[in-house]
């Protein structure tokens, strides 16, 4: 897999750039919608007719993810946890010789779960309310391959077993992406785009990578998030709210990244973890995070 990401070129060209090939119909619906927009950035046009419109919580953004990193492992007795099931007799007999207790099936079987914690915080509306995003197609996507890099830097540290892990994690994401895709309008040319997203997701995950280098500048990571998250056109940040948001993303995933560092391997593996809760930053919250 480290072969896959390191043959993905250093700038991406914008999907916005170049000939419709889908209909304008389609690549409107999916790709031509705006990234995120931070919430204070800019105000929709008045409706001719006054109608309420709802209004997101307010959050303390400068207070949140300064809290003392900590492995995101479930408790032994967490009813999030997911064992593995434990059959006898015949049945146990039966699946062994099926392969059910192959290290292989095990691996896939907890990239199922690994999966599902990453699509649980990306779909949740607290990751847009808190960064005060836009929820559309390319916000989801931008905030998937965060979290999908997040994990597979994690398996970096586990060697040759931790790469073979992240391959079957992305064939699963790369399966969810192609339904996600799908549902968002487009049917025609799946395979183009599916193309496409890939050069977004390994060029997002190097420029991340570089971001966290010790060479790299306390900023770069902020830079970056903009550019993948919150940027619609690439230009540089000037709004102080839209500025505010990206730094405590930045905070967010400097954190995460240490978290999973701090994350116990037999936790990582069997996807029994769980990514920081978003939600308890959201108004009402007694202490920073």
């Amino acid at each position: 897999m480290l072969a896959r990401w390191r043959r993905a070129a250093s700038h991406i060209s914008n999907l916005r750039l170049g000939k419709n090939p889908m209909g304008s119909s389609q690549r409107s619906f999916l790709f031509d919608r705006n990234y995120a927009k931070v919430a204070a950035s800019q105000s929709s046009p008045k409706p001719s007719i006054p109608m309420l419109q709802p209004t997101k919580p307010e959050v303390r953004l400068n207070a949140l993810f300064w809290s003392k990193p900590c492995s995101l492992a479930l408790a032994p007795n967490s009813p999030l946890r997911i064992e593995e099931p434990q059959y006898a007799g015949i049945r146990h007999f039966i699946l062994k010789l099926m392969l059910f207790y192959s290290k292989q099936s095990k691996s896939i079987r907890g990239a199922n779960v690994v999966y599902r914690r990453i699509i649980s915080q990306v779909d949740k509306p607290a990751v847009y309310d808190v960064f005060q995003l836009e929820k559309t197609f390319k916000t989801t996507f931008a905030l998937l391959v965060l979290h999908m890099w997040l994990f597979l830097r994690r398996m970096k540290e586990e060697g040759k077993e931790g790469v073979e892990f992240g391959q079957y994690l992305y064939e699963i994401y790369n399966h969810d992406l192609e339904l996600r895709v799908s549902k968002a309008g487009v049917n025609l040319l799946l395979t183009k785009w599916m193309k496409e997203l890939e050069k977004i997701f390994y060029g997002n995950i190097i420029a991340y990578d570089a971001a966290l280098t010790p060479e790299a500048k306390n900023d770069d990571l902020a830079n970056v998030l903009w550019r993948n998250v919150f940027s619609e056109d690439g230009s540089a940040m000037s709004d102080p709210a839209a500025a505010t948001a990206v730094q405590a993303m930045a905070r967010y995933t400097r954190r995460e990244s240490t978290c999973l560092s701090m994350t116990e391997r037999e936790a990582l593996f069997s996807g029994n973890f769980m990514f920081t809760s978003l939600g308890k930053q959201l108004p009402n919250q007694v202490k920073a995070t």
